[in-house]
């Protein structure tokens, strides 16, 4: 059950080497019963391009053994996970030979929601025939400060007017729906007030942010249009005094949960960025997200990478357990929370046997 909360990131375009081996993921999507992966074009650590992207073919070929490695071990389907936002963030790029998608801020005229639905559909094609099935997007943070380095100034929110970003995000959304891949709403609370980069350290949004910022996400929560809601990793002490979004029972199970009634999956931004490294250890990060509510962790093992990253997680979540920091029932809760989103919406890709259910129930098996 624990396996399938983790979504984690990995090297390798190809499915086999030069010398006929096949990639590491491969054997770990079944030895750790992995719910997902992430997919990048440019290796951050190694300041390299290729890493899981470079052409079409290329890409079919990946998704489709890394898909086949879950359904082989007869393991329910892999969230097979790309950021593919448009503009400045877009993994299947031109230069790739896939369609090249604009910016949210350039998708959202006034009184006219054509525009994104279009671009979504447009994107939403392009994953599927590639054989990825989760977007993380749209962007719903609120344009509020244009000059933020990590959102406005790079066109990532659709508008500063919430109404606008919500309807916009919404149509984009149905754009993604359309095509049968699976939406992510980013990032809750809101990341659009910020002045500085989570990736690169703590974030405090404490005397800018408000209330507003949460619109576009209640939007979209109550049109069914967000399957999964991604957190962010600001801090705000109006909400939480202790920790950022991401490692806040107060922040995920009392607004997200609690007043905006989301009951889907929710997924963490990278637990690698350093707005939780610089102050968390790993394992503790990963106990405070659980704890928190948050449903699958995030590694994209790509601002570092580790080939053992995966394993690692796995294990400090079992000892998280053993050692009573984490309870067996949130494990129960979020695995029981991915398996409900992929049956309704993965199902007939692959589907997990009666015996590996049953395997996999007695691993926790209840009081």
């Amino acid at each position: 059950m624990a396996g399938q909360m983790l979504l984690i990131g990995f090297r390798g375009a190809e499915p086999v080497d030069d010398a006929g081996h096949p990639l590491p993921i491969l054997r770990q999507i079944a030895e750790l019963n992995l719910g997902g992966v992430i997919l990048f074009d440019r290796d951050a650590a190694l300041g390299t391009a290729g890493r899981n992207i470079q052409s079409p073919a290329q890409l079919s070929r990946l998704t489709s053994a890394l898909a086949q490695a879950a359904s082989g071990a007869h393991m329910p389907p892999l969230f097979l996970a790309v950021d593919q936002e448009g503009g400045r963030v877009q993994r299947l790029k031109s230069a790739y030979g896939f369609p090249d998608t604009p910016a949210a801020a350039e998708l959202c005229p006034a009184n006219d929601d054509t525009p994104a639905f279009n671009a979504g559909q447009a994107t939403g094609r392009a994953l599927r025939a590639a054989g990825l099935n989760l977007d993380f997007a749209p962007v719903c943070d609120v344009n509020v400060n244009p000059q933020n380095p990590v959102i406005g100034a790079l066109g990532r929110s659709f508008s500063g007017d919430p109404a606008r970003a919500a309807a916009c995000a919404g149509a984009f959304a149905r754009g993604l729906h359309d095509q049968s891949v699976l939406t992510a709403a980013k990032h809750f609370p809101g990341h659009g007030s910020s002045t500085s980069d989570s990736h690169l350290g703590f974030t405090d949004v404490t005397g800018t942010w408000t209330e507003a910022e949460l619109e576009p996400f209640a939007t979209l929560i109550k049109q069914h249009l967000a399957d999964m809601v991604m957190t962010a990793h600001v801090f705000n002490a109006r909400l939480d005094p202790k920790y950022p979004a991401t490692l806040s029972r107060a922040v995920i199970t009392g607004l997200l949960r609690g007043r905006l009634g989301f009951t889907g999956v929710v997924v963490t931004d990278d637990l690698q960025m350093r707005a939780v490294t610089s102050r968390y250890g790993f394992k503790e990060a990963l106990g405070l997200a659980v704890n928190a509510g948050a449903d699958v962790l995030l590694i994209g093992n790509n601002l570092e990478y580790d080939p053992a990253a995966g394993r690692k997680a796995l294990d400090a979540l079992m000892e998280l357990v053993a050692e009573g920091k984490v309870p067996a029932a949130r494990i129960r809760e979020s695995y029981a929370r991915i398996q409900a989103l992929k049956t309704l919406k993965l199902q007939g890709r692959s589907a997990p046997s009666s015996e590996f259910a049953a395997a996999r129930t007695a691993e926790f098996p209840r009081p």
